[in-house]
């Protein structure tokens, strides 16, 4: 695994959603070489891929907690 996948793997949903807004803010300057918004581009598509994945755990922890009303250890698929 290289390092920089476990970098991303680090980071919590808040620095995933702060970066999106840095990206976001830098491809509507359009001041942005074209390289280098393709870059930023397909950096934004990966983490909203990894916040959307985070989202989705979160709501399946959440419906497992109030199932029935009885509190279940969470295990996360493995997809």
């Amino acid at each position: 695994m290289s390092a920089k996948k476990d970098k991303k793997e680090e980071q919590s949903f808040e620095q995933i959603v702060a970066r999106l807004e840095n990206i976001a803010q830098t491809l509507e300057t359009g001041e942005t070489k074209l390289e280098d918004a393709l870059s930023l581009f397909e950096e934004g598509v990966r983490l909203s891929q990894e916040g959307t994945r985070r989202l989705d755990a979160a709501e399946h922890r959440l419906e497992v907690l109030l199932d029935d009303d009885k509190t279940q250890p969470f295990e996360p698929s493995a997809e």
